[in-house]
C-alpha cells in the first residue's frame, strides 16, 4: 500500500512539474545578456505569463556625467501581474532617449521572454524607414538636379 501511494505522490509530482511554465529570470541587469539569457525558473503553478520590464533611467548611483543606461528584469508572473505592472508603467512607456522610461510586456509560453521584443522591432523599422525616405529624397534631388541641367544647356545652346 505504502508502494501504491509512493508511486501515485511521485507521478503527481512529475506530471505537475511537467506543466509547470519556464521563463528566464533576473534583476535590474544592464543589458539583455548573461544573467537574464542564462538564468530560468520553473514558474509556481499559478504564475502562468513570463514578465519582462525594461527601463532607460539615471543609475541609482553617483555617475560622472549621469549617463543612462537600460535596466532589465525578467520574471515569473501571474495574468492579473502582468496585466497590472503594464498597466502601471504604460503612460511612463515613452522610448525618449532624454526621460527615463519603463516598458512591461508578457508572454505565454516556455521561456517566451528570451528577448526583449518591446519596441526593438518598431524602431528597427522606423530606422528603415527613415533611410529610405532619405535614398529616395536623395535619389529625387539628384534626378531634379540633373533634368535641369539638362534644360539649363538645351536652352544657352538653343
Amino acid at each position: 500500500m505504502s508502494n501504491l501511494l509512493f508511486i501515485f505522490v511521485y507521478v503527481t509530482v512529475i506530471i505537475n512539474l511537467s506543466n509547470s511554465l519556464e521563463c528566464y529570470v533576473c534583476t535590474n541587469q544592464d543589458q539583455n545578456h548573461e544573467k537574464c539569457l542564462n538564468t530560468i525558473k520553473t514558474c509556481e503553478p499559478e504564475e502562468d505569463m513570463c514578465l519582462s520590464e525594461i527601463s532607460w533611467g539615471s543609475p541609482p548611483y553617483w555617475v560622472e556625467g549621469g549617463l543612462k543606461q537600460y535596466y532589465v528584469s525578467k520574471r515569473c508572473a501571474t495574468r492579473a501581474t502582468c496585466e497590472a505592472v503594464k498597466t502601471k508603467t504604460m503612460p511612463y512607456c515613452t522610448y525618449l532617449w532624454y526621460q527615463d522610461w519603463k516598458c512591461a510586456e508578457c508572454c505565454l509560453g516556455d521561456r517566451c521572454n528570451f528577448y526583449i521584443t518591446m519596441g526593438s522591432s518598431s524602431l528597427k523599422s522606423n530606422i528603415i524607414v527613415l533611410m529610405g525616405c532619405c535614398i529616395t529624397l536623395l535619389f529625387g534631388f539628384q534626378k531634379m538636379r540633373v533634368r535641369d541641367f539638362i534644360l539649363r544647356f538645351k536652352g544657352v545652346h538653343d
